[in-house]
């Protein structure tokens, strides 16, 4: 074992809840060092679309999330000249459109009720469709466009959140254990590569969530839920919102594990036509699925016939942090002082991501956070786990300041 590193907080985690775990607890005046086991980016993030949405959420704690993680992203853009391009972000809007006279009834409805929570909203009449997506298919029964959903490329977003952090990375670093003091707090966390100390960590480690609260000795009841998507070749701009059809709320929302799709497609600012969208809970089986990627071909030729004369170069698989009730675990976990949850964010946590590390480093400041996260409390599942993690461990850490630089809040209020 190496020497153990000491700061005031660890994030286990280097995808992009965890990168903005990190970058704003930093912005706090903290010492972050990110923990992965693989690359920044190498898990989920890396195999999602980048989608930064309030349109597929329903009135509550989590659109409320997505209303802020938004104003976020947007300041992000605005304050950090070059960021916008770097990560490739388009705020571009969504449009949501309703293949029949039933689902567009259904789907108003959702809109007035998402209008009256905040979100921007603009009906769209069958005969206006083709002014916005010119290629889109005849016969739709109407949509709803929602300006405020955007894209980023997630991987770039992630990458350029930790640089900016300034936090140390301990990436290629497997965590096996949670170390706790005596009295059951926290005191950082043990890995094959030595123990890091520090009185706070974050488990932002996406669909493995579960998996550092066990060895907290808490459960976390994160699940995977598998999804596919697939990339055409590079094209010229013939796609200009991410669109999708109105049943893909339900399939967000849905419980089952069985296999659902919808169709959702959207343009890149590289080019390629990335189509989704599939959801399945399998474990963590990344075995190649020729049926749900036809599937998925074929809900994306329905909504734009001229895709059938187009390439498909590759499709890749991901797994989305799904826990029973769709909402992430935010916050402090009240069996254990010290550990912290950002994860269980499911197929939103690139869009969450900015809300979740601004909230999380609010309650690292000592701070009353801007939204109530009562309802993310990671408590809410029952249950414990034997605790192994004190065995053969060296001494307590010496008294130090939790949260050094916790009163230097200036830079909190903004990115």
């Amino acid at each position: 074992m190496t020497s153990p590193l000491t700061c005031d907080v660890v994030v286990v985690g280097a995808g992009m809840v965890g990168a903005a775990c990190a970058y704003y607890a930093a912005r706090a005046g903290l010492d972050v060092t990110l923990v992965d086991r693989g690359p920044v980016a190498g898990g989920t993030t890396g195999a999602g679309e980048g989608n930064l949405l309030v349109s597929d959420k329903e009135p509550g704690p989590e659109l409320e999330l997505a209303l802020l993680s938004g104003r976020l992203w947007a300041e992000l853009v605005e304050r950090r000249p070059g960021f916008g391009h770097a990560v490739e972000y388009e705020a571009k809007g969504g449009l949501v459109v309703a293949e029949t006279p039933e689902a567009l009834t259904a789907l108003t409805d959702l809109a007035a009720r998402q209008s009256a929570a905040g979100v921007e909203v603009s009906p769209a009449a069958a005969d206006q469709l083709r002014e916005l997506e010119p290629h889109l298919a005849p016969g739709l029964a109407g949509a709803v466009r929602y300006p405020q959903d955007a894209q980023v490329m997630p991987a770039l977003a992630a990458a350029h959140l930790v640089r900016a952090s300034g936090a140390r990375p301990a990436t290629g670093a497997s965590v096996t254990a949670v170390l706790r003091t005596p009295d059951g707090s926290v005191r950082g966390v043990r890995t094959d590569r030595g123990d890091i100390h520090a009185p706070a960590v974050v488990n932002a480690a996406g669909t493995w969530g579960g998996e550092v609260a066990r060895l907290a000795g808490v459960r976390l009841p994160v699940l995977p839920r598998r999804g596919f998507v697939l990339v055409t070749e590079p094209l010229p701009r013939m796609i200009w919102h991410k669109v999708y059809a109105a049943d893909y709320v339900a399939d967000v929302a849905s419980d089952s594990a069985a296999l659902a799709t919808s169709p959702v497609v959207e343009g890149t600012a590289a080019g390629p036509v990335l189509i989704g969208a599939s959801r399945e809970r399998v474990g963590f089986d990344r075995t190649f699925s020729l049926p749900v990627v036809r599937e998925l071909a074929a809900g994306a030729t329905r909504l734009f016939p001229f895709l059938v004369g187009v390439h498909a170069v590759r499709a890749y698989v991901g797994f989305r942090p799904y826990l029973p009730d769709h909402l992430p675990a935010i916050g402090p976990d009240a069996r254990v002082p010290g550990l912290f949850h950002a994860c269980g964010h499911e197929g939103a946590g690139i869009g969450l991501a900015t809300g979740t590390g601004y909230l999380i480093a609010q309650v690292l400041a000592g701070r009353d956070p801007d939204l109530d996260l009562t309802p993310f409390r990671p408590e809410r599942f029952s249950g414990h786990f034997p605790d192994r993690s004190q065995d053969g461990l060296p001494g307590a850490l010496p008294d130090r300041p939790a949260h050094r630089g916790a009163d230097r809040r200036e830079d909190q209020e903004t990115p």
